[in-house]
């Protein structure tokens, strides 16, 4: 299939694309927050800088869109028809980068969980995994660092 669109209205549509404060991270961070977790966005002095972070249970989560981070089995994780290798490089370049910094994180004994865009894109589902979320901390040990998806 054939762009349809001109590079520069390419470029535009691209450049609408967020990369914090999405949809799915806020939804989630609500649920969290009706659950009485307090957390910081967008741990900035953390590697990969995590969308959310519970220093008091030292878990760090990241929102992935299931798209850009390439969910196993997720029919969102598709791969454009046009310009097919250079999107195959780029996801494998994100996934490579979503796995140092979940090994940098686990190295500083981070516990690191990974909630993905389709499992947190309304109420409902948000609500669900922070209540996963919620039994993780509360009854995991904090050595958990594998950023294991939460289903």
């Amino acid at each position: 299939m054939v762009d349809t669109l001109t590079p520069a209205q390419r470029s535009e549509r691209m450049s609408r694309i967020r990369s914090r404060d999405t949809k799915p991270e806020i939804l989630l961070r609500k649920a969290l927050h009706r659950l009485g977790f307090r957390f910081r966005v967008h741990g900035s002095g953390l590697p990969g800088k995590p969308d959310i972070v519970l220093a008091k249970y030292k878990t760090a989560i990241f929102v992935h869109g299931c798209f850009w981070h390439r969910h196993p089995g997720c029919k969102i994780a598709t791969t454009p028809k046009s310009n097919t290798e250079f999107w195959i490089e780029k996801f494998s370049r994100n996934v490579a980068r979503d796995e140092r910094s979940t090994a940098k994180l686990g190295e500083l004994g981070w516990r690191v969980l990974v909630a993905w865009e389709c499992e947190v894109d309304t109420y409902p589902k948000a609500e669900a995994t922070a209540l996963q979320i919620s039994g993780v901390l509360r009854h995991a040990p904090a050595n958990d660092v594998d950023g294991t998806p939460l289903s």
